[in-house]
Order: structure tokens, then sequence, then C-alpha cells
């Protein structure tokens, strides 16, 4: 049982890791606190905020209702300062999960933006979430501005069922990338982080985005891997007797196959 909240935040922005995604962006932008998704491998679940609370990570969502007005003030603020304004959304939780049907909260981010779009540099949605077909109509009015991250961290539902139960399935997610891809928006697929995948993995993306990014958990937790650690999310590939793919540098004969399809990759762990 999820317990849903409704909160006032007194920030919305968040000033970035200098280190994140290569230091392109300048803020992150967390709609919601938790996740009902509940990834067993989700870097959130070791941060403060979520380790001291009674609930499990996966069983509750704080819902911002004041963020579409927070963001218009400090959007400004930011550039009063001469603050470049670019933002990643979200770091910590899905802007999409399945209480974002009912809120429209990322939905009214987005509008905010739009209202102030010359003030803003860049936008990457990160998601894993179909649900976000639904705002393809401002996607495309951020034009280059924006690109849609759908996160694909293995093409095997097997593994998927695993690692993330509660999240969608990869299908669903592939059809949104494509949906989202066709209509003009530019996208990518994160395969971050990597999880066990097949040999087709490559092929399977180009058929639905012109960008990919590749990540594992030894760079993508944020602590080079001692999260991932303490999570002991190595049970679960011993429990799959697919324990070779979490060797770090694994990633790498994934990066082989997809530099065949893409040329380039953005590849987290080579920042």
């Amino acid at each position: 049982m999820v317990e849903f909240k409704e909160i006032t935040s007194r920030t919305i922005l968040t000033l970035a890791n200098g280190s994140m995604d290569g230091s392109r962006f300048t803020f992150t932008l967390n709609p919601y606190v938790g996740c009902v998704f509940g990834c067993k491998y989700c870097y959130v679940r070791e941060m403060p905020a979520a380790k001291y609370r009674e609930a499990e990570w996966g069983e509750y969502v704080d819902i911002k209702t004041n963020a579409a007005q927070l963001l218009e003030k400090e959007i400004q603020k930011a550039r009063k300062k001469g603050t470049s304004v670019s933002i990643f959304m979200s770091t910590a939780t899905d802007p999409y999960q399945g209480v974002e049907a009912k809120t429209g909260l990322t939905r009214s981010l987005l509008e905010a933006m739009l209202s102030q779009k010359n003030e803003i540099d860049y936008l990457m949605i990160h998601t894993r979430s179909p649900l976000a077909k639904r705002d393809i109509d401002l996607f495309l009015e951020f034009e280059q501005k924006i690109i849609v991250s759908m996160t694909i961290e293995t093409d095997l539902e097997k593994v998927r069922k695993v690692f993330t139960p509660s999240a969608p399935p990869i299908p669903a997610r592939l059809a949104t990338l494509r949906e989202i891809t066709e209509a003009g928006v530019p996208t990518r697929a994160s395969i971050s982080p990597m999880l066990p995948l097949s040999k087709h993995i490559a092929r399977t993306l180009r058929g639905v985005t012109n960008h990919v990014a590749l990540d594992d958990f030894f760079m993508g937790d944020g602590s080079r891997g001692r999260r991932t650690e303490r999570m002991n999310i190595k049970k679960l590939y011993e429990q799959l007797n697919l324990l070779q793919w979490f060797e770090r540098g694994a990633y790498k004969k994934v990066l082989v196959l997809l530099k065949e399809e893409f040329g380039e990759v953005d590849v987290f762990n080579e920042i």
C-alpha cells in the first residue's frame, strides 16, 4: 500500500552535482519525494532522506503541490544571478509515475518552464513511464531545448521482473519512446544502470531512438558502487546465474554493440 501525501516545498530547483551527466546540468528538479516503482537497485534508497524514513522505498510519495509556483520564481532568481538554467528532471523520483496522471504536477512544471522559455537553456526529462507520451504536445514546444530520456536498463522482461517488478514493462517503454521520437521530439534510451541484456539490444534501441546512454552501478549510484554493495544487489545476479554481468567493465561488451548501431554513445563511466 502506497501512502500519498501533499506537501509544501521550500524550494524546487537544486544545484546539480558538477560531475552529473558530464556537467551539462546546473539544476535538478524532483516533482515528488519517493517513487512507487521502488526499483531494487535505486541509489536513493541509501540516501538519508529515504534511509531514515519509516516507510520503505516504493511505499510513499510526497506531492510538492506548490512546485510550479516555486519554479517560476527560482528560474527568475537564477537568471538574475547570471546562472544558466539547464534542468535534469528527475534524479530521485520518476516525474511520470502513476500519481502524475491524477495530479498533473509534472505537466504544470513544463507549462511553467514554457512560460519562460527564453530563460531555459536545456531540459532533460528522465523517466521509465509510458505516461510521458501524454505531454508530447508540450515537449514539441521546447524544440531543441529538450531531450526525453527513457530508462531501458534491460531488454529482457525476466530480468526486469527481478530488479524492478513494479516498474512498467520494457515493451511499453520501447513503444512510448518510439512514439515520442516519431513525433519529432529529441529522445534517447538510457541503459542506466545496465542490467543483463540480450545481444539484440543495440538493434532494438536503434528502432526507437537516435541516441543512447550507457551507465553501470560502479559509477551510476554516485558512490562508485558502494551504495549498490550496501543494497546487496550482487545477490540478485547470483540468483539469475548472471554474475558475469556484475563485473567492473562488463559494460564494454555492450558498448561495442551500441557503437556499431549509433556511432556515438554517452558513457557515464568514461566522463
